[in-house]
Order: C-alpha cells, then sequence, then structure tokens
C-alpha cells in the first residue's frame, strides 16, 4: 500500500526557514515526477512545486527563488526546503506524484506568524 508521510512543519516567524521531508513508501517512486502541494485554511490544494527524475523542478509563482525541492530516490524521499517564509505561506503541505495518483497523505503544518 502506498503511503506518503510528511513531515517538519511547525510555527515559524515570518523570514525564517523550514525544511519538509516527504517519505513514500510502497513503491518505487524514483521512476515519477514528485511534487509538493499545500491547503490553505478556506482554500483548495494547490500545486507548490515538482521535480522529475532529472531532477529539473518547477515552481509556483509566488514561490520562485524562495523555496527549493529536491529528492533522494535511494530513501524514497522528497525535500522542500523553504526559505524567506511568509504568513501567506501557512498551510497544510502534502506529498504526491505530478498530477496525483496516489491516495494523500496527512500533510503537515506550516504556520508563519510572529
Amino acid at each position: 500500500q502506498v503511503r506518503f508521510a510528511e513531515s517538519g512543519g511547525e510555527l515559524v516567524q515570518p523570514g525564517g526557514s523550514l525544511r519538509l521531508s516527504c517519505a513514500a513508501s510502497g513503491r518505487d517512486f524514483s521512476p515519477y515526477v514528485m511534487a509538493w502541494y499545500r491547503r490553505a485554511p478556506g482554500q483548495q490544494r494547490e500545486f507548490v512545486a515538482r521535480i522529475t527524475t532529472a531532477g529539473i523542478s518547477r515552481y509556483l509563482e509566488s514561490v520562485k527563488g524562495r523555496f527549493t525541492i529536491s529528492r533522494d530516490n535511494a530513501k524514497n524521499t522528497v525535500y522542500l526546503q523553504m526559505n524567506s517564509l511568509k504568513p501567506e505561506d501557512t498551510a497544510l503541505y502534502y506529498c504526491n506524484t505530478d498530477i496525483p495518483l496516489f491516495s494523500w497523505g496527512q500533510g503537515t503544518q506550516v504556520s508563519v506568524s510572529s
């Protein structure tokens, strides 16, 4: 059974940094394009970043230059380094394949507030 276990979220002040991790299990995800998504309170889930098998990345315009997605295929894990965090980054963050193919995990809560 495929599972995504997101972690690393917490309360941080504006301008701070966090590194999120997503440990995937149940199959080998190295052939897949992987992505991070987020859902802010009262809003729909949105795409944040994706990374191809070759390591090519693409980002939501509002996080470009601040967030960096990476992957470690040996660990079946995807990361999201988030710098210069803003209050509008507050959301529940999830990972999945690009064009989500599997059930969502529990997500990890990122709260940016002073």
